[in-house]
């Protein structure tokens, strides 16, 4: 008899406990965030697809040395210049990035050693589409500028 009243007493008080813990976690701060209303800011360490860094001016810091292109593992950068008639150095023509085949390891930012190329914070690519993977980095930065 005694064996059955603890155990309606230890049932009784794990119950209370539970309450007690679901009450104090029901008035603490909700950390859930309505995705498509609400965006997340990134954290400074995100790797997101690499983009170009504009100088002062808005015009893309790269000096085509080709860098990047040579250290990515995965051959997905294409960049292409040319020297303007009268002009000291090349400008960029063309930046390409194939996101479908970047592995994101992150040798190419550290390879430029002029700063002109930096992880996005950009993370909702989600597409069926291959082609939508392939960005022209040198447009996305004029529309950018615009």
């Amino acid at each position: 008899m005694v064996a059955y009243f603890t155990e309606i007493f230890n049932g009784l008080l794990s119950l209370f406990i539970g309450m007690g813990i679901t009450f104090k976690e029901f008035f603490k701060p909700t950390v859930t965030v309505a995705y498509p209303y609400e965006t997340l800011t990134m954290c400074a360490r995100y790797r997101g697809h690499i983009e170009l860094v504009p100088d002062e001016e808005g015009n893309p810091k790269c000096v085509v040395c080709g860098l990047c292109e040579k250290a990515c593992p995965s051959d997905c950068i294409s960049l292409a210049g040319e020297k303007p008639e009268g002009g000291k150095k090349k400008e960029l023509t063309k930046y390409n990035l194939d996101f479908t085949r970047c592995s994101l390891c992150g040798s190419c930012v550290e390879s430029c050693s002029f700063g002109a190329i930096d992880f996005s914070k950009e993370y909702n690519l989600a597409s069926t589409r291959k082609e939508d993977f392939i960005f022209n980095l040198l447009q996305r930065l004029e529309e950018k500028k615009k």
